[in-house]
């Protein structure tokens, strides 16, 4: 009677350890590699084959646990917010602070997955850092907030001080100096945030003569992010910025300096064959945004005369 008991109890123990599947939710959506499904469907191997083989180490917790020193795809490690601003309405602007001024090690344009619980539901998401690839100590994000989003709801439950999840890097996109004529990108809404790196790597470079043209669209002018920092980068020799106004059509009420570069109404077929035409080089472009602003960049930059392999999507 005893042995059935004890067994029972063994039984009970393995099903309490036994992983726990993700929900769609949980997923970024992003095609990271490993996903959550991934990590889940390997933390279930480790599972059937200690179960399998009656490891009673996974049962009594003396299995050693590493704690990773760096970044990494497949664990979570925790970052304490340094500073967290509100830029617009719906947008944050968040510094994550690094241990011993250390870099976070991302290439410009990869993104981290954050890991949030609303109501005890776990939840992830993708967003790429903003701040400089070679930056020390810190790194910075931008978060649109969503009135019904479970991860904007986690977001704005924030405050200085706090600690958010991480992991990665993850993305398949890695400039090199000089690898392309000009670069053309295409940015919509927090669709900039892998643009910022990769633009500040080329004009942090004297040595890279990287042609770029970029197109940010925005609903208004104040909702446009990081004007200093745009209108900074604007002054370099290779480097040509443009706005794209969904919802205003009075170029009077720009200030001076943005007038002659935005437009208004959306980002169309007769104005990227516009821009494909006016760059100095034969361009490479990079696409952020949306899922529908993505599917009509890439129609558009086909019409205008680019090859499937002369653009990227973020």
């Amino acid at each position: 009677m005893m042995d059935e008991r004890e067994e029972e109890a063994d039984e009970e123990a393995w099903l309490q350890l036994r992983p726990v599947e993700p929900l769609p939710s949980q997923c970024c959506g992003s095609g990271c590699s490993p996903c959550v499904f991934d990590l889940y469907h390997q933390e279930l191997a480790k599972w059937e084959a200690a179960r399998a083989n009656k490891d009673r180490s996974l049962l009594s917790g003396e299995q050693s646990q590493s704690y990773p020193s760096k970044l990494s795809p497949e664990t979570f490690l925790a970052f304490r917010i340094s500073a967290m601003d509100r830029l617009t309405e719906d947008t944050y602007h968040v510094r994550f602070a690094l241990p011993r001024n250390c870099q976070l090690g991302l290439q410009p344009g990869q993104h981290l997955i954050l890991r949030g619980e609303v109501d005890g539901l776990e939840i992830q998401r993708a967003y790429t850092p903003i701040s400089p690839a070679n930056a020390e100590g810190y790194f910075e994000v931008l978060i649109k907030s969503y009135p019904t989003g479970l991860m904007s709801r986690y977001v704005r439950s924030w405050s200085t001080g706090d600690t958010a999840f991480w992991r990665g890097p993850f993305g398949d996109f890695f400039y090199k100096a000089n690898q392309y004529g000009e670069l053309l990108m295409l940015a919509s809404g927090t669709g900039l945030a892998p643009m910022v790196p990769i633009l500040q790597t080329i004009t942090d470079n004297a040595e890279d003569e990287t042609f770029v043209t970029l197109v940010g669209c925005f609903k208004t002018f104040e909702g446009i992010y990081l004007k200093p920092f745009l209108q900074e980068q604007a002054r370099f020799w290779n480097v040509r910025t443009f706005f794209v106004l969904s919802q205003e059509n009075s170029p009077e009420k720009l200030p001076q300096s943005y007038r002659e570069k935005t437009r208004f109404g959306h980002l169309a077929q007769g104005l990227i064959e516009e821009l494909v035409g006016s760059c100095r080089r034969k361009p490479f472009a990079l696409v952020c945004g949306s899922a529908e602003f993505t599917k009509d960049m890439v129609k558009c930059l086909l019409c205008a005369g680019l090859a499937e392999d002369s653009y990227f999507l973020f």
